[in-house]
């Protein structure tokens, strides 16, 4: 019986680490995720590569300032994640829709 507890606690604490790991990385509905090869240390070059990136895939895409995006007439909250993907930093980009 104790292992049975055992293993319940075991597999609600691993998908709970997955939702978490999955929320965080930008795999929700509706979220616009880019991973760029190169890095971007200056805001506005970062700004103008997810606009120049957007446009390649085809999108409406409009700069408001702050962080916030219009695309294809919906609003998008930028955010930026670093990642260590096998000791290598990976600079992810997160639009989240308002």
């Amino acid at each position: 019986m104790e292992a049975l507890i055992g293993l319940g606690i075991f597999i609600l604490v691993l998908a709970g680490g997955l939702f978490l790991f999955n929320t965080l990385m930008g795999y929700k509905k509706d979220h616009i995720v880019i991973d760029f090869d190169e890095r971007y240390f200056q805001f506005n070059e970062y700004i103008q590569a997810i606009h120049r990136e957007l446009e390649k895939r085809g999108r409406d895409v409009k700069y408001e300032g702050d962080g916030r995006f219009v695309i294809d007439g919906k609003s998008y909250l930028f955010i930026e994640r670093n990642v260590s993907m096998g000791g290598v930093p990976l600079q992810r980009t997160i639009l989240k829709p308002e």
